[in-house]
């Protein structure tokens, strides 16, 4: 192979690196009367789709429910996916896409990364979604799902860290949603062109975690140490006129500060006592009462690393706390009362955290990666495991003796009224083997798991036990078809359609939109890297999130962190990512205090090597950086002579400054979602981006790595390639 071969072999090789999260198309089958069944493919997700040729026209025939609501009490189930979002009816059907979301099937390309949620009424009438405008900011749109008219409720809301930034009221005439650290209300009247400008319908400082409604429709706001109740029926009439807060009353004066970034809440139905899980640290318990100081019943302490918190607490009776770590779940059990809470025993725990109470309390579905448990709720013993084999992404009740579930195989309702557990299949989720019925009939014939099923295109799903299916065809009278590969863009392939009665061959997806908030084609390798000053605040959410989204990063450490949080140290160690040296403590290496030698240099760096193998029984990685990266040749020098490479971020995101700099130094606070635009101005090949971990001595609003999903997404759906530091410095 000659020089030029080989840099064209290489490049593509990188191209096609790049390229490996886009749509890839398979499984052509084309049927006499051009009708084209194909499977997409997509992070992981298959979905199998008909398209008419004739008209072009795309029809999808699988939904993979990554999530599911229940909407118009059960009658009408929503599925989300990477595809784009459906509407299912329950008693069964092929999916249609939801009127007013970007799907695959009105030809919109998926995004990576995060799924684009929703926010549904609960009556079945509205939807709401985030439509990306920029790497960090987008508009939150309201639709009307019959008709898929769009609203729009407010411009550039900061896309979210973590779940919804939105609360719709249970009974669907009001939702509530924050922007720029404050909370907003919008009712739902006939004439939506007559409401207020949003800067009268603002609640409040906080966040969506900041609230949330009672089962009777109630609405709780907690900020700082203040919990105001609303009561619904003065709710909706108040609120389109006049001061939301004005009709609240203060039903609770906390011991602490509630921050709505790290901290959450729940109000027990009787609203008598309020759950609060203070950073992942501590779970306290208060009792509740008309203008009440309520002292703390004793808390109970979480174990580092805990994630995926879920509260199940029925109307009477025991409160359930599941979370999980390292895939382990533990749950924890509290008689409660109306003055007192008492720790129950507990032997055993269900395989996932994730689960919900059965309308009457007395039983408990449980699912994730591992399939499907049903518990007797009030005993705390598993019933049945329902699904062991296959993932199961969502499930809801719809009755105390039925529930629906959403799994990798199927949408169905499950009978738990006895123990034949006798199932219904809704809709499928994947295809394993497809193809159109023979001699001549119309149906479309979807093998899942081990069960064939038959559709007409139309109407629900027969489950089959003759295939005869028609063989495999790229040809009809009047088209052929056959994939190209692609090199570039967002599909690895595209299906190609020849038109055998005229002149030309077309792409299927030439005419595909993508969001143009993201700009492709970049295709470079970056690197993030995670300084760890002092404590280890948020450090959980980020491993959880690398972990997510498959990426190993880079982690930078001085010896006093690795003292004095040696669980942490080891939970990085653990997940695989790199792990380099902050020196043993930091130290200002320009602070004019300091006498920097070779010896202090020399004598720090081998410390915190020390201290790291003591902790985790690992060599640290030879990279490092000075603390706040303050240098000099000296000392880059010294470390070179010390075998280490000295690390020089690409650009400072200023996530360092804190409210006391605002005022020393004449700093203004950039918000993390400014951060991410200006990170993604101006990033280059090759880049390093920091973001620090923990909490600063004297605060900030918001931090740089609670929305470090938002900056991942940006990073992926322009292009780049993730990597650790050491592989941008080419070790």
């Amino acid at each position: 192979m000659n020089v030029r071969s080989f840099f064209f072999t290489i490049l593509f090789l990188f191209i096609l690196l790049f390229n490996l999260a886009a749509v890839s198309f398979s499984g052509l089958n084309l049927s006499g009367d051009d009708r084209l069944l194909f499977n997409a493919e997509f992070e992981g997700r298959n979905t199998l789709f008909l398209s008419y040729l004739a008209n072009m026209s795309i029809q999808q025939i699988t939904a993979i429910p990554e999530k599911m609501y229940l909407v118009e009490d059960g009658k009408t189930i929503l599925a989300l996916s990477r595809f784009g979002a459906v509407k299912i009816p329950a008693s069964g059907g092929l999916p249609s896409p939801l009127p007013g979301y970007p799907s695959f099937s009105q030809k919109n390309t998926p995004l990576k990364g995060s799924l684009q949620d929703i926010a549904a009424s609960s009556d079945g009438r509205w939807f709401l979604y985030l439509e990306p405008v920029s790497y960090s900011y987008g508009n939150l749109i309201l639709v009307d799902i019959a008709s898929g008219a769009k609203k729009l409720v407010s411009e550039q809301l900061e896309l979210p860290g973590a779940g919804f930034p939105v609360k719709w009221s249970p009974d669907s005439r009001l939702f509530v949603y924050s922007k720029g650290g404050r909370l907003f209300y919008f009712p739902i009247i006939d004439d939506l062109s007559v409401l207020i400008d949003e800067r009268f319908r603002m609640i409040g400082s906080g966040e969506v975690s900041s609230v949330l409604w009672g089962q009777h429709g109630d609405f709780y706001y907690l900020t700082g140490r203040t919990l105001y109740r609303v009561i619904n029926p003065e709710l909706f009439t108040r609120t389109i006129y006049g001061d939301f807060l004005s009709i609240g009353n203060v039903v609770s004066i906390l011991p602490f500060d509630f921050n709505p970034g790290f901290d959450r809440f729940w109000i027990a139905p009787d609203s008598v006592s309020i759950l609060i899980n203070k950073g992942s640290r501590g779970l306290f318990f208060f009792l509740l009462g008309e203008n009440r100081n309520s002292d703390a019943l004793p808390h109970v302490s979480i174990p580092y690393g805990a994630e995926n918190f879920n509260v199940l607490w029925p109307s009477a009776g025991i409160l359930t706390v599941n979370y999980s770590i390292a895939n382990h779940v533990t749950s924890l059990r509290f008689e409660a009362s109306a003055n007192s809470i008492r720790p129950l025993t507990v032997r055993t725990s269900p395989s996932f955290p994730d689960g919900s109470l059965s309308p009457d309390g007395t039983r408990a579905a449980f699912w994730g990666e591992g399939g499907l448990e049903l518990w007797d709720y009030v005993n705390w013993r598993l019933i049945q495991r329902l699904i062991t084999n296959y993932p199961v992404f969502s499930c809801s009740w719809i009755s105390n003796r039925q529930l629906i579930t959403g799994s990798s195989k199927f949408i169905e309702e499950i009978d738990i009224s006895s123990s034949a557990y006798t199932r219904r299949r809704i809709s499928l989720s994947a295809a394993d083997d497809y193809g159109f019925e023979d001699r001549g009939a119309s149906r479309i014939f979807v093998k899942a798991g081990n069960e064939w099923f038959a559709n007409s295109g139309t109407g629900t799903w027969s489950l089959i036990t003759s295939v005869q299916l028609q063989q495999v065809s790229l040809s009809s009278d009047r088209f052929r078809v056959f994939l190209e590969p692609l090199t570039t863009g967002h599909f690895k392939n595209t299906i190609m359609i020849r038109n055998i009665q005229s002149i030309g061959t077309s792409s299927f997806t030439a005419n595909f939109t993508a969001n143009n908030a993201y700009l492709l084609g970049r295709q470079t390798q970056i690197a993030l890297c995670f300084d760890l000053y002092d404590d280890d605040t948020g450090l959980p959410f980020v491993l959880s999130v690398l972990r997510k989204y498959n990426i190993k990063a880079t982690f930078f450490l001085n010896g006093e962190f690795i003292r004095r949080n040696p669980a942490a140290t080891t939970s990085i160690a653990d997940a695989g990512h790199e792990l380099g040296s902050m020196f043993y403590a930091p130290i200002d290496f320009s602070d004019t205090r300091y006498r920097v030698t070779r010896e202090f240099i020399s004598q720090g760096l081998a410390r915190n090597e020390d201290e790291f193998y003591r902790t985790t029984g690992r060599e640290l990685s030879m990279i490092w950086h000075p603390p706040f990266y303050r240098s000099s040749v000296l000392v880059n020098n010294i470390a070179a002579d010390n075998g280490y490479i000295t690390v020089a971020r690409s650009i400072d995101p200023n996530d360092w400054i804190s409210a006391e700099d605002t005022l020393r130094l004449s700093l203004r606070q950039i918000t993390p979602a400014e951060i991410i635009e200006n990170v993604m101005q101006n990033i280059t090949a090759s880049y390093i981006v920091p973001v620090r971990l923990g909490l600063i001595q004297s605060g900030r609003d918001e931090y740089l790595y609670q929305r470090i999903n938002v900056l991942l997404d940006a990073l992926i759906r322009s292009g780049y390639q993730i990597v650790p530091v050491s592989t941008v410095l080419g070790r």
